[in-house]
């Protein structure tokens, strides 16, 4: 009986070093997949293959690593808000033109692509304090322009994106009108345990019931769920119910931790979206869930009139 006890314990202690082991080896790997297999880092298609008017745009992080993103514009000169758009963790930003010209068609806007350090033709290698200089930068860029109502630009980001989106409208509350968060992990940590369940007993987020004894050793945490506590700007939840690689529940409880402080909050879910393709399951209701974000939040500037903004509210669910 001894023996099968040992067997067990050894099992298990196996199974935690191991999945340590590999946290610490491969994280990046997996928190970051700038190639998908079995196709090429490069751009597959740019703008001009699906008739969209674009700026091939290269900038600077402030550590110096070169960058490269793609600004579409409605028209040369527009007044109409501008989206900053962050990416998920694999893939490159031409895997998102499909989306973004659909974009441009329903909410008349300019849209903002930024490959991360490590992606497409940008030069380095990501990591959580590299990419939140990269998206800095790309929101530095806009507030400069001449061309765009710089009052207008929104943040837009999909799960990992939603995570470096949210990290900088915190850190920009004059920059920018407001953040739209979709299909978005609470953390890295709390994913952790959803990648490899075994690991949850010793690596979680704040409102995890874990040890957190292995916390230390992930290097990019993305505490998404931090961050939107402490967000003063408006904020809307896009939630998938179908989502296939973070659960559901993540964006309810981003959803109720920015709630608490934030009267500006609106939470939509879509019964039928998964991870990647809310935007087209969600059909009509979610690209007006987001126009009416726009015009609530980002509205068009009216002469001898000062716009106002409302609080938003929580739709059913």
């Amino acid at each position: 009986m001894v023996s099968y006890i040992h067997i067990l314990v050894y099992g298990v202690g196996g199974l935690v070093v191991a999945g340590m082991a590999l946290l610490v080896a491969f994280q990046e790997k997996l928190v970051y997949v700038p190639v998908i297999p079995g196709l090429t880092k490069s751009y597959a298609i740019n703008p001009s293959r699906l008739r969209l008017t674009y700026e091939d745009i290269w900038l600077t992080s402030s550590d110096g690593v070169r960058l490269h993103a793609w600004f579409i514009k409605l028209f040369p000169h527009t007044t109409g808000p501008t989206i900053l758009f962050f990416q998920e963790n694999a893939g490159n930003i031409a895997h998102r033109l499909e989306m973004v010209r659909t974009m441009l068609e329903h909410l008349q806007c300019n849209v903002f692509l930024l490959s991360y350090r490590g992606y497409g033709e940008s030069d380095g290698y990501p990591s959580q304090h590299g990419i939140t200089k990269d998206a800095q930068a790309a929101l530095d860029h806009l507030s400069q322009r001449s061309d765009i109502d710089t009052s207008r630009i929104v943040v837009f980001g999909r799960s990992l994106g939603g995570a470096v989106g949210a990290v900088l409208t915190r850190n920009n509350p004059d920059k920018v009108a407001g953040l739209i968060l979709e299909n978005t992990f609470t953390s890295i940590l709390d994913m952790a345990g959803v990648l490899l369940p075994v690991l949850k007993y010793f690596i979680g987020g704040t409102g995890s019931k874990g040890l957190k004894i292995l916390n230390f050793v992930v290097r990019s945490p993305w505490n998404t769920i931090d961050v939107v506590g402490e967000i003063k700007q408006p904020i809307l939840f896009l939630s998938g119910l179908q989502d296939e690689m973070v659960p559901a529940s993540h964006m309810q409880m981003l959803y109720a931790k920015a709630a608490t402080r934030n009267k500006q909050c609106l939470f939509v879910e879509f019964p039928n979206g998964m991870h990647m393709d809310t935007w087209m399951t969600g059909g009509d209701h979610y690209w007006r869930t987001i126009q009416q974000f726009l015009e609530q939040h980002a509205p068009e500037k009216k002469e001898g009139r000062s716009s106002q903004t409302g609080n938003a509210r929580k739709s059913p669910l």
